[in-house]
């Protein structure tokens, strides 16, 4: 059975952390987009609409250069607006089976399109969906309910339905209701749909870490890298330091146009240099006065955004700073605590170390302080 697709795209993907947004992510060497896009079409699309953001056509059309029958057109300022603008604008009949894909689950296949369409034919809608495996709890820090998992299905895309039928169900969606997949629009309107086999595979990409995992699942040979980074401050007047996310009273603040953490800013720097992106200053000019004064987190989760985006990982991280004053041992604990907090890394991959210059040196006549990091990070080759 031959069918159309639509493949949403237009999200800004602010849970994915720093770069661009999911579907232009490098994984196995292709954008994440152009995974789903070759799927659809080798299990028999005729027509694929990708709805991306208005300022991301352009980039859609260098990222699926080469491959026929697609076109890409403008998103909405939801995901039901986009679905929408992405039925509009397909050719096919009223009754033509029609897949809507997200771009984040690239690893989509023929075998999951195949038991879709057969069971489409007997229902409104097909959707495939794994059994929830996990004991679910209601509450925020305090547990407030266990909930029962029985007849819970956790629901993946692609999601199939006539495209008359779904044309319909969206018209009768309450305009002021964002629905959280397609199959409940169809659900509201009545009609009825089906579960066909979910897939593990059919993971969506949202988390930072989830990158990393989707790399593994490709196969590809990873490398480890290691960077260096090494940061120095002038001491000044002021009443508290900053050192690796961490404040400490004391009688004299390191001078910096930003919050002049050297902790994180060598931190940083070694992570840009591991996966080849340049140093702290070409993301973050000290000239740009959107940064003065801005907290130092802000750097060291761009670059390990960065790191997430190419399909890898950070390792380990170990830092030494190099002062007279302030003692570091009374706040390293805190210290490694921030730092895997800001890495998303367990506390046993995290090391600060703390020594002097013996008096030798601008450090050892307290005029400032080194910091010097090191990283490991595991990437596609």
């Amino acid at each position: 059975m031959t069918f159309s697709a639509v493949i949403v795209a237009a999200g800004s993907s602010t849970r994915a952390g720093p770069g661009a947004p999911k579907p232009w992510r490098m994984l196995g060497g292709r954008p994440i987009l152009r995974w789903s896009v070759e799927a659809l079409a080798r299990a028999g699309a005729r027509e694929i609409v990708v709805v991306a953001a208005s300022d991301r056509l352009e980039a859609t059309n260098e990222t699926l250069a080469g491959l026929a029958n697609w076109k890409a057109v403008a998103g909405g300022a939801t995901r039901a607006g986009s679905v929408q603008a992405g039925l509009a604008a397909l050719a096919c009949p009223p009754d033509a089976p029609v897949l809507i894909h997200d771009a984040a689950r690239p690893f989509v296949n023929t075998t999951h399109v195949e038991a879709l369409l057969a069971a489409l034919a007997g229902a409104d809608g097909a959707v495939p969906a794994l059994p929830v495996a996990d004991t679910l709890k209601r509450g925020g820090e305090v547990i407030t309910e266990t909930v029962s998992r029985d007849g819970l299905w956790r629901a993946q895309t692609p999601q199939a339905f006539r495209l008359g039928t779904l044309r319909e169900a969206y018209a009768a969606w309450p305009a002021d209701a964002e629905p959280t997949d397609d199959a409940a629009v169809v659900e509201r309107a009545g009609g009825r749909v089906v579960m066909t086999p979910g897939d593990p595979m059919l993971m969506k990409l949202t988390y930072p870490e989830d990158f990393a995992m989707a790399e593994r699942l490709t196969g590809q040979t990873r490398i480890v890298r290691i960077g260096q980074g090494l940061d120095a401050h002038r001491w000044g007047p002021g009443d508290a330091v900053w050192l690796c996310g961490v404040k400490i009273d004391h009688d004299a603040a390191l001078i910096g146009h930003s919050d002049a953490d050297a902790g994180l800013h060598a931190l940083t720097d070694a992570i840009l240099g591991a996966i080849g992106e340049g140093d702290i200053g070409e993301h973050f000019p000290p000239s740009d006065p959107q940064w003065k004064g801005v907290s130092s987190d802000r750097f060291l989760t761009h670059a390990v955004g960065l790191v997430a985006a190419k399909g890898g990982r950070i390792l380990n991280a170990d830092i030494t700073l190099v002062c007279e004053r302030p003692k570091i041992r009374p706040h390293r604990d805190a210290m490694r605590r921030r730092l895997a907090e800001l890495m998303a890394l367990p506390l046993d991959r995290v090391s600060v170390k703390a020594t002097t210059t013996e008096g030798m040196g601008f450090t050892g006549r307290e005029e400032g302080l080194l910091a010097q990091a090191v990283v490991s990070v595991e990437t596609p080759a």
